[in-house]
């Protein structure tokens, strides 16, 4: 279970069929969209909140595809944990951790880097329920895009009970936020 001040919360975008990538892990679909800046559900707005990251190792690889074509520098200033058993080069100055430990141990050092702010789930589906059958993860967080992909990589590889909390629009995207319900 996290701190009262720590959230574990899972973020992504999905289209509306339930994948967060193509088979190929593109994203296209996703950098295409209009997305509004001032809304309450921005990613910089969320990204204010968060102190520590963990994703997994296609999410990693990905991210760093995408920085070695656009030369962008590391995305994130909050330590970042990547799940893997495979040898990881960190970006240069960035506070990037790879590990195979088991997720709860994991999540013990997410929450004390954190220091009191939020963990960001990144993802992909199968470390998001890993997470939640550790019964580590709080919050669900999806914007939901107007395309259909009709396969992918599933929005989570699991059952998970949730609560909607709040929902609302981020320019072409449609939001929920919801509470995980523990058995």
């Amino acid at each position: 279970m996290t701190s009262t001040s720590t959230r574990t919360v899972y973020v992504t975008a999905t289209s509306l069929d339930g994948f967060i990538a193509t088979e190929e892990h593109s994203l296209d679909w996703l950098l295409s969209r209009r997305l509004d800046d001032d809304s309450p559900w921005s990613h910089d707005r969320f990204m204010a909140g968060v102190g520590s990251l963990v994703m997994g190792r296609s999410t990693f690889d990905w991210i760093e595809r995408h920085r070695a074509q656009s030369g962008d520098p590391w995305f994130y200033e909050q330590p970042t944990f990547v799940l893997t058993h495979r040898e990881l080069v960190a970006p240069e100055g960035a506070d990037v951790r790879a590990t195979c430990a088991d997720v709860t141990e994991v999540h013990r050092e997410l929450v004390e880097a954190a220091d009191g702010a939020d963990v960001w789930v990144v993802g992909g589906g199968g470390v998001a329920a890993d997470v939640a059958a550790a019964g580590l993860l709080d919050e669900v967080v999806v914007s939901i895009a107007p395309v259909t992909l009709g396969s992918g990589a599933p929005l989570l590889d699991g059952p998970l009970e949730l609560e909607l909390l709040d929902s609302g629009v981020n320019g072409e995207m449609l939001c929920a936020r919801y509470a995980v319900r523990r058995p």
